[in-house]
């Protein structure tokens, strides 16, 4: 499928709004949601909640190598969640502008 959502996310409000910025204006992303969430999981045998905000990033996937290099250099984290969701459909204007906006 030529488009996909990539996932990440970061500690604060502050770094996913940076990080939103930086990969629309790098033109990796076409759009870029940013959302507050709760996350449970464990990390170096230890369980962990913590908040935490995701981006859920709208690209090419010829794109997905770059974003990710580009969100692993730009991370806060030790290990970045990185995931890759393809888009097997959608409105075709709509994925029209997401290869338009997503052209960096």
């Amino acid at each position: 499928t030529p488009f996909c959502m990539v996932l990440t996310t970061v500690p604060d409000a502050a770094q996913a709004e940076t990080l939103a910025r930086q990969i629309v204006a790098a033109g990796l992303g076409a759009c870029v949601q940013v959302q507050a969430i709760q996350s449970f999981y464990v990390w170096k045998g230890a369980t962990c909640a913590e908040p935490e905000w995701r981006l859920c990033i709208k690209t090419r996937s010829a794109q997905y190598a770059r974003l990710e290099a580009f969100i692993r250099a730009h991370h806060a984290y030790e290990l970045p969640q990185v995931v890759q969701v393809p888009i097997t459909g959608g409105a075709v204007d709509y994925l029209q502008w997401v290869a338009d906006g997503s052209a960096g």
